[in-house]
């Protein structure tokens, strides 16, 4: 063994860096905290987007028969809807709208 090299002291390589856990980083937590957040939001948008895809469904189905009735017979050119008949159906139907949106 050469006695010439200085003695190497192994407590000069202490960098000044300690471990933690991943669940000890500041960082770490405020990420968990935002992404939860964001998860949230995304589920409640993505249950409002199915509420508002279930309406559009029950309004397409309920203009569907109008649109039927209408097409039928293209060879006539007038449609009889007489007046009081026809407001008494057409406030139904507006009523029945407004009714599928509020719900």
């Amino acid at each position: 063994m050469d006695t010439d090299k200085p003695a190497i002291n192994l407590e000069d390589f202490d960098f000044g860096f300690s471990l933690v856990d991943a669940d000890q980083l500041d960082a770490v937590q405020q990420v968990r905290t935002e992404l939860t957040s964001t998860a949230s939001e995304v589920e409640a948008w993505q249950a409002q987007a199915e509420q508002w895809r279930q309406k559009a469904q029950t309004i397409y189905a309920a203009v569907q028969p109008l649109l039927t009735n209408l097409s039928k017979e293209p060879e006539k050119e007038y449609i009889l809807w007489p007046g009081t008949d026809r407001v008494t159906k057409i406030n139904a139907f507006k009523l029945k709208l407004m009714q599928i949106l509020e719900d």
